[in-house]
């Protein structure tokens, strides 16, 4: 293996691919200054716009890639002592047939578009968007990595657009305060236009990326003529005023209680302009409550669920964290989860203390953020830098034991910080980072040290270098290392959680130390990346230390990992009879543990097509041999992996028609006879030009033969080292599906609603332990000499009847899982920048021992449940001084 590794790895750095030369960045275009004031609504009558020529030389890259656009496109750039203006007047041969659908602000739909992009910096690196539909829904977001962007910032700008006779018009103003660019006394930043024509699925650029090429924003030709601009208002000041009220059904008798609560809040959210190029965020007792609920989940597993973040405060502006994917446009992955170095969601998390025995509690939601502060932006000769600072309250639940009451620490007070440093050099083709990130903790409660981490610490550097001077051959890597300390207690649960696993009997390179009062680690991963013409190359090697931890302020899957993989396809990019575009994939991968043990592996196929009638394909296979589990057991004795394949296939039709499917299936099948399928059905319909419903109904099945139970004493267990470890085989159902109506009134009034309703059923049975370790031997109950019986909810089993085998107990592990949840937002931006929100979700859920799945009745059980509702009002006003 590492010798194919090698041959190809040479052979496709020489053979290599040419690339362009990037003509257009040497393009120039110039903006003029205006005297006279520019109304923004969509019409071009201003004498501006009459004035000077108008930007037409743009090209299409979809369908026809280099084509001449078939309908004219004309822009202009002018500015003044506050703002850059942009106007456009987008012919259209056929404006009957113009797409003008109108969606919340950001919400991608394919409609007609008008976009514009920016580097202030002009570091041919990072830059801005805005864009405007035809129905006037605004976009907006940041560029980075010279490809990639993110629509999490929202700036504060005005557009508007109007449809006539000859097409229609899109203007634009951008304050100067809402870009960040080094003060200077004339500019030269980098632009590029885009348009979409939905009718014809035509997207045209003044300069575009080549399907079989890369690079984005170091393709920008020059803006020129600004000069002299003096961008007034450092100061951004956002105050907040909230009222919520919770309606929920406490247990009978809760004295904390009594069904309904009402939550004021206010606080202010501050900006300020250290500089052009320097922005410092803060926010006095922030309110993070969610607008969007989290998707209900059932997870058997031993591996934590992983949800985005939705809190506006750490969303906006966070690509700046993003840690070592830098330079290198793909970052696959097989069997490897890269760990996440800075997961927002963990500062203001659930209080994570255990309590005394108690017969009610009254637990805090999260930890109180006091206050939060940000500092963003690019110092010096191209230094990217981001900091967050953040403290949280200590946090107190209220319980009530045998009719006394009492009050007991549940979350320290915590201090955050994250520190994220990168330097680019010549125009990205090289990059240099940092990042370090703390959780410092003050106890008040002697009792916490044992339930969480005193401090953690966690230090990374990453970086890129292209190999060649067209940037084909990209080499990204990172690595970093990490710091626990704390009672010995606690690092003895750190390094016995499904984190870790220390404990388990037959590793060699694992010991658990019950006195130790720290844990360190470390990580890293290197990515051999081609990134340009029609051949495709992905490489890479990476390893996670079994010591090493970032779950304080960050997020990691599994540790004891060393995973590689290498890949190779081929992508067809010129239209033909039957497609638009296609893109074979094949690849091979490996991972071991810290033992040499391979833990996974297998080779993988891919095949994605987009059809000449804009439907797409996607599929994949992929076969895995025979392997080591070392994660089964959950702290005990390796089991084997039994040889399995996988089948997925997704299609979907044309976007641009009023109703859009989307089908998707995947199997996993286990020469065991094992198995698991999912399919989903994706459907939008869009009855009128600012409604669109989506709903994706969902089921999965699941048939395992080792769903993990419990591990017990037994000294008689000598061959799985003095415990017995019990599975069962689980008949797993999960129904569930996503429905989302928007209904966008105007593009400064929205109504969103969501709902899931989830139906989970799993039924444990045939019962049974594992014989021996480094197998996949398993005796069940009931055979042999072993006996088991049920009565009521519990269960005891005995390895070997009248022997010396102790019996085993356990309760019943059959459940089944009913919830409905949802919620309605109301979203009126009555001024730029300042929104009002009303709020409203409800919840509910019913849970029962009966593991058979029954429609009718699951159904019933979701809707007699009785209702939690939240209903919230929250006002925002945003001050520019």
């Amino acid at each position: 293996m590492k010798y194919f590794y090698l041959i190809t790895f040479v052979l496709f750095t020489v053979v290599g691919a040419a690339d362009y030369d990037r003509p257009d960045r040497n393009q120039s275009f110039s903006a003029f200054r205006i005297s006279e004031p520019i109304t923004i609504d969509g019409i071009l009558d201003e004498p501006a716009w009459q004035n000077g020529h108008g930007i037409t030389q743009l090209v299409q890259r979809d369908p026809v890639e280099g084509a001449e656009p078939t309908e004219r496109t004309e822009i202009r750039i002018a500015y003044d002592d506050q703002a850059l203006y942009i106007g456009a007047r987008l012919y259209d041969s056929s404006p009957e047939s113009i797409s003008a659908r109108l969606e919340r602000r950001d919400a991608f739909s394919t409609t007609d578009m008008f976009g514009f992009f920016i580097d202030p910096y002009f570091d041919r690196r990072s830059g801005y968007f805005f864009a405007l539909s035809a129905g006037g829904t605004l976009h907006d977001g940041i560029l980075l990595n010279d490809e990639w962007d993110d629509d999490s910032w929202d700036g504060v700008w005005e557009g508007k657009t109007s449809i006539d006779e000859q097409g229609w018009n899109a203007e634009m103003r951008i304050p100067f305060s809402q870009l960040r660019f080094k003060k200077q006394d004339e500019y030269v930043w980098g632009i590029n236009f885009r348009r979409d024509i939905a009718r014809k699925n035509e997207i045209i650029y003044l300069v575009y990326t080549p399907k079989n090429g890369s690079g984005f924003v170091s393709r920008f030709p020059k803006l020129t003529g600004i000069e002299n601009i003096d961008p007034a208002g450092n100061w951004e000041v956002m105050p907040y005023v909230r009222a919520k009220g919770e309606f929920t059904h406490p247990d009978a008798g809760d004295p904390f209680n009594d069904g309904s609560r009402y939550l004021p809040g206010l606080g202010v959210d501050i900006k300020y302009g250290l500089s052009s190029n320097l922005t410092l965020n803060a926010t006095l007792n922030p309110d993070f409550g969610q607008v969007e609920v989290d998707p209900a989940v059932i997870n058997l597993s031993d591996v934590e669920t992983y949800f985005n973040e939705k809190r506006p405060f750490f969303v906006e502006g966070s690509s700046i964290f993003a840690f070592g994917r830098g330079g290198s446009r793909n970052n696959w992955g097989f069997n490897w989860s890269n760990p996440g170095f800075f997961y927002s969601r963990r500062i203001g998390r659930s209080p994570q203390g255990s309590l005394p025995d108690y017969n009610y509690r009254d637990m805090p939601e999260g930890a109180r953020i006091l206050g939060a502060a940000k500092l963003t932006g690019k110092v010096g000769n191209n230094w990217n830098i981001g900091a967050i600072h953040a403290i949280s309250a200590r946090e107190f639940a209220d319980i009530e034991y045998e009719g006394s009451q009492s009050r007991v620490e549940v979350e320290p007070l915590t201090h955050y910080s994250v520190l994220r440093v990168q330097k680019e050099m010549n125009e990205g083709f090289r990059g240099l980072g940092f990042i370090s990130t703390s959780a410092i903790r003050d106890f008040n409660d002697p009792r916490l040290r044992d339930d969480i981490n005193a401090n953690a610490y966690v230090f990374g550097l990453d970086g890129w270098t292209f190999l060649d001077k067209e940037r084909a051959w990209v080499v990204t890597t990172w690595g970093g290392f990490s710091h626990l300390n704390g009672s010995e207690k606690r690092m003895l649960r750190v390094q016995t959680d499904p984190g870790h696993y220390f404990q388990r009997p037959d590793a060699r390179s694992l010991s658990l130390d019950s006195s130790a009062t720290s844990l360190q680690g470390y990580a890293g991963r290197v990515t051999v990346n081609k990134q340009k013409g029609n051949v495709i190359f992905n490489s890479a090697l990476g390893v996670v230390d079994p010591g090493f931890d970032v779950r304080d302020v960050g997020f990691m899957w599994r540790t004891n990992v060393i995973n590689s993989h290498i890949g190779l396809g081929y992508k067809w990019t010129k239209p033909n009879r039957i497609s638009r575009y296609t893109e074979v994939i094949g690849a091979v991968f490996n991972s071991w543990d810290f033992d040499g043990l391979t833990t996974w592996r297998g080779v993988f196929g891919m095949l994605s097509t987009r059809f000449v009638n804009y439907y797409s394909l996607n599929a994949n296979l992929a076969y895995n041999p025979q392997t080591c589990n070392i994660y089964r057991t959950r702290g005990g004795p390796i089991t084997l992996n039994k040889p399995g394949y996988q089948v997925s296939l997704q299609g979907r039709s044309d976007d641009r028609k009023p109703l859009v499917l989307g089908l998707g299936y995947f199997t996993y099948i286990v020469s065991s006879g094992e198995w698991s399928r999912q399919i989903e059905l994706q459907t939008e319909w869009k009855p009128w030009s600012n409604v669109s419903v989506r709903i994706s109904p969902q089921v999965e099945w699941r048939n395992d033969l080792t769903q993990w139970v419990g591990a017990f004493e037994d000294n008689t267990a000598s061959e799985t080292y003095g415990k017995r470890y019990v599975f069962a085989s689980l008949d797993y159902v999960q129904l569930s599906s996503s429905l989302r109506l928007n209904w966008t009134f105007t593009p400064q009034l929205s109504l969103q609603l969501y709902m899931q309703p989830l139906i989970v059923t799993a039924d444990y049975f045939d019962y049974k332990y594992l014989t021996r370790s480094k197998s996949y031997d398993f005796v069940r109950f009931g055979d042999g000499n072993s006996t088991i019986d049920q009565t009521d909810d519990q269960i005891v089993a005995d390895p070997d009847g009248e022997g010396a085998a102790p019996p085993l107990q356990w309760s019943v592990p059959d459940f089944s899982s009913k919830s409905l949840r949802g919620n309605a937002v109301l979203r009126w931006e009555y001024r730029p920048g300042s929104a009002l929100y009303l709020v409203w979700t409800q919840s509910r859920s019913h849970w029962d021992d009966a593991g058979d799945f029954r429609f009718n009745r699951s159904v019933n059980d979701m809707i007699s449940a009785k209702a939690d509702n939240i209903l919230m009002m929250k006002v925002t006003y945003w001050l520019n001084l």
